[in-house]
């Protein structure tokens, strides 16, 4: 696990592609939970070269930056279409 985390320090070095446990370490996730996101949607894009799926540093970056969160009800209230919960639009 150390060589993985080596290499996704070393990636911006050099190739811009992770593999999915370099990929999970640079987002701070586990390498199920982004096997999840490929299966569910929702997760950073990702590409399949072959047989191997392999994430770009650019494609992570932008992933996390469009997560962010200003409060922990903004999921909530996005999802509903308001800025308040439990108020429904009229």
């Amino acid at each position: 696990m150390d060589d993985d985390n080596a290499r996704a320090a070393n990636a911006k070095k050099g190739s811009p592609f992770l593999n999915t446990d370099q990929a999970a370490f640079f987002v701070g996730l586990s390498r199920r939970t982004l096997e999840k996101m490929r299966t569910a949607g929702g997760g950073p894009h990702y590409r399949k070269h072959g047989r191997y799926v392999r994430y770009h540093i650019a494609d992570l970056e932008e992933w996390s930056n469009s997560s962010g969160k200003s409060s922990t009800s903004d999921a909530g209230a996005a999802a509903r279409g308001t800025g308040k919960p439990g108020r429904k639009d009229a």
